[in-house]
């Protein structure tokens, strides 16, 4: 009884949370009305407030509180969301005046580390020292997916709630409901960041989101509740969009940390597909991607290889096609004649 009525409350509360502050921080004459000036990187044209995050942190916020009261929280929940909300406040000082590259990645690493000690994952010190590039990955990839309206509040929508479902059906009660309150959070901001968005989520939402994708996952994995490769498969439209795009970037002698227009959804919106459009055919990605992902839990092994397998041939095909498109328009993205 305890569970279910958490299962009502967490995300309802998370949800009405993330709602209220978005909708507050929408406001101009709001404290958190901080505003993103466009450039000739940015994806759109006026300027609009980047404190979305604030309100799907304090979601997330409530939704451990309620969960650490009704059912408790492990060191590696109280870990993860210790560390998140590090990032996020790290990340509203960074929206409100620049930080250096340098003191970002510092804060990252740190909050990854803490959480490696305190969590102590099998392996020895070589395989931490690749979860700790890992976790220090996902923040930042993260990071640069939040370009588009409506992306990564979506990616977090269909991600955190597969991995809700997934600990729900391996007895993980705890971790289920921090999942679906940092889903129902993400579900609140994106009532106000859905195109034509009137706030973008921000370093304070997006970095700390990132790292819970890469926390929990390592979370569920030491409990039991999912192999290390579910976490990557649900998580895999952000994944290897930013995977893929950074490579590029580095074998073009580019400089991998400025910002810029290169990843493939931000090619599709600036081929004609629009933001709406491209977050509709991204939230088919991602729904594929989380159901695939929960149908081949319980398989076998061969099978699982199977679905991933198919899972990486659609996305060749994806880039593929977006890639050739692509070569037909100049870097303005304008047809060419």
């Amino acid at each position: 009884m305890v569970f279910e009525g958490l299962a009502l409350l967490v995300p309802v509360v998370a949800f009405a949370v993330a709602w209220s502050l978005t909708r507050g921080c929408c406001r101009p004459g709001s404290l958190l009305y901080f505003l993103d000036q466009p450039n000739e990187r940015s994806m759109h044209t006026t300027p609009v407030p980047r404190t979305g995050g604030v309100g799907v942190m304090a979601g997330v916020a409530a939704a451990g509180l309620l969960v650490w009261l009704g059912a408790g929280l492990d060191r590696a929940l109280l870990a993860a969301l210790g560390g998140a909300l590090g990032l996020a406040a790290l990340g509203l000082m960074d929206d409100r005046r620049s930080l250096s590259a340098r003191a970002r990645f510092l804060a990252q690493a740190l909050a990854a580390g803490v959480f490696l000690v305190l969590v102590a994952p099998p392996g020895g010190w070589a395989l931490a020292g690749l979860l700790l590039l890992g976790l220090v990955w996902m923040a930042n990839l993260y990071n640069f997916m939040d370009g588009a309206d409506g992306l990564a509040g979506g990616m977090a929508l269909f991600g955190f709630a597969a991995l809700g479902v997934a600990a729900a059906l391996a007895g993980q009660l705890s971790l289920a409901l921090v999942c679906a309150g940092i889903a129902a959070a993400a579900a609140g901001f994106l009532c106000f960041n859905f195109h034509p968005a009137r706030i973008f989520m921000g370093d304070v939402g997006s970095v700390p989101l990132g790292f819970l994708a890469g926390t929990l996952g390592l979370a569920g994995r030491d409990a039991g509740a999912w192999p290390l490769w579910f976490p990557l498969l649900v998580f895999s439209p952000f994944i290897v969009d930013a995977s893929l795009t950074l490579l590029r970037r580095a074998l073009r002698g580019e400089k991998v940390w400025q910002a810029h227009r290169s990843h493939y959804y931000q090619r599709l919106v600036r081929m004609g597909a629009g933001h709406r459009r491209t977050a509709l055919l991204a939230y088919v990605l991602m729904a594929g991607s989380a159901v695939g992902g929960l149908v081949a839990l319980p398989l076998k092994f061969s099978l699982q290889c199977g679905i991933i397998t198919l899972c990486l041939f659609i996305y060749l095909i994806l880039g593929w096609q977006i890639d050739r498109a692509w070569r037909r328009h100049d870097p303005a993205g304008k047809p060419k004649s």
